[in-house]
């Protein structure tokens, strides 16, 4: 975190989020991001707004000219960290995009005036972004080995995917009859893919490679070390977790241009990794859910 936000955090922190000085009364919470050239997690303080069930920050940067650092990495890196008062939770950051964002932005200032004045004195168009929880535990059903850990893990990948692809048929369809896109035209306009489902796909991009990351630098080699008998299961996995993240890749470099990105071709990078996603978490939870279910989660400490 910067040197200005250093004692804001470590208040906020310190007194369940309560803060002094110009902050004190306000609505406060701590958004930490990943750098999206750094690489490394910054913490900021920003004030946010409700608007229905909508969590929303907007990158005023205090009126200056220029999106502030936090806003550029998390469209880098939308998999975020929400603190507000005593509660932590992971979120996928979301710009609203068109009308959408003036109505919201419309709500923020009449809950918020100063937003209204900033956007008065600068040209860019203050961006507006939802804060959505990304990752809710397992409900009821309490997590006490490593298979129940993995299996909810899953369960929110396929969810996630789930949602992409529903997200993408959505937004294609909606775009093609704003248009008057012929299916069957000789030349039909480029369609993008736009920041809701850019965001959502993205952030199911960075889950899914930092979970099989874990897994080949910890869980795998533990698991062959201890269980020899699953060496040849863990060497399918290993192999699809390469073929998972070659389609991952591929779907990642068409999210770089969300303006020209081929819908086709984001269509069928999506259906291939369903296939591939899905039998592969079926052969997974097939091969290491007996052994799982017999290691407790979260682990105890370690004996004497």
């Amino acid at each position: 975190m910067s040197e200005f936000n250093r004692p804001i955090v470590e208040e906020f922190r310190a007194n369940g989020g309560r803060v002094g000085g110009p902050f004190a009364g306000g609505d406060l919470l701590l958004l930490t991001t990943v750098g999206a050239k750094s690489g490394r997690e910054q913490t900021s303080p920003l004030g946010y707004v409700r608007v229905g069930d909508r969590l929303l920050v907007v990158a005023s940067a205090g009126g200056s000219p220029r999106h502030p650092a936090w806003y550029h990495n998390l469209l880098r890196h939308p998999m975020v960290q929400v603190e507000i008062g005593t509660e932590t939770f992971g979120a996928i950051a979301v710009p609203a995009e068109g009308a959408e964002r003036d109505r919201l932005f419309k709500e923020i200032v009449r809950v918020a005036p100063g937003y209204g004045d900033y956007q008065a004195r600068v040209e860019r168009r203050l961006p507006v972004v939802a804060l959505e929880r990304s990752f809710t535990e397992a409900g009821p059903e309490e997590i006490t080995n490593l298979a129940d850990k993995l299996i909810e893990i899953h369960r929110w990948l396929r969810d996630q995917l789930r949602r992409v692809r529903a997200e993408a048929d959505a937004h294609f369809a909606a775009r093609s009859a704003a248009t008057g896109t012929d299916a069957e035209a000789a030349d039909p306009p480029r369609v993008g893919l736009g920041l809701q489902l850019r965001q959502h796909c993205l952030a199911f991009c960075e889950s899914l490679q930092f979970h099989h990351m874990g897994e080949d630098a910890q869980m795998l080699p533990e698991m062959e070390r201890r269980h020899p008998h699953l060496r040849e299961a863990i060497e399918r996995l290993r192999a699809e977790h390469r073929t998972v993240d070659r389609i991952r890749g591929e779907l990642e470099r068409l999210l770089a241009d969300i303006t020209t990105a081929d819908p086709d071709r984001f269509r069928a990078e999506l259906d291939r990794m369903a296939v591939e996603l899905e039998a592969h978490l079926d052969f997974e939870e097939e091969s290491l859910i007996p052994v799982l279910a017999a290691i407790p989660f979260p682990p105890g400490p370690p004996a004497a």
